[in-house]
């Protein structure tokens, strides 16, 4: 399915990874449920779509808070990017994606915003072979409130030197899209691949 841009003359193209460009959401989603499991933490899968974009420790903390358990955040988040890690070998990219990276590569900047920590987002696109085309990877150990705000997106604009207006966001959730109108920038909508 192609993806249909909106008008613009954009100069610089700002990335979700997980479930935009590479098709993630489900290793994600498997590496939560073995994770959470050894805490007996329920996480149903509407709920983690639902949570798309958020921080691995507000993940975590919201669930502690939801079902009265302490799990220790960094503990958890430090198992479940392990245990992520260990089943890439069969990532794919997300085509109609991939298909504008491809035909505007050498042409604009591209950033990564993404939710996630430096190390996921690293390996995961390392896997497909399109680490070297983003000038800047903006990860969650980056900047202090994660999406809906607009903070990770702003920060990549600056890092690339283009206005906010003129920076074109991909993104596959909700929260995405809030932080990239918050950030005054165009964006387009990646359907989810469950």
């Amino acid at each position: 399915m192609k993806l249909q841009l909106p008008a613009g003359n954009f100069r610089a193209y700002l990335f979700d990874c997980d479930g935009t460009l590479v098709d993630t959401m489900p290793i994600h989603y498997t590496s939560w449920k073995k994770t959470l499991a050894e805490w007996n933490c329920p996480f149903e899968k509407e709920l983690f779509y639902a949570w798309g974009g958020r921080p691995l420790a507000d993940i975590i903390a919201s669930l502690n808070e939801m079902h009265s358990l302490h799990m220790p955040v960094e503990e958890v988040a430090r198992r479940k990017e392990i245990l992520f890690c260990e089943q890439l070998k069969d990532l794919k990219c997300i085509p109609e994606v991939l298909e504008h990276v491809e035909a505007s590569y050498g042409k604009i900047p591209f950033a990564v915003v993404s939710g996630g920590r430096r190390g996921p987002v690293e390996a995961s696109l390392r896997q497909v072979n399109l680490l070297e085309k983003f000038e800047t990877l903006v990860c969650a150990e980056d900047y202090k409130n994660g999406k809906p705000a607009p903070d990770g997106f702003l920060l990549a604009a600056e890092r690339l030197g283009v206005a906010p207006k003129d920076c074109l966001v991909f993104e596959d959730t909700d929260l995405g899209i809030e932080a990239a109108i918050a950030a005054g920038m165009a964006s387009v909508k990646v359907e989810q691949h469950m």
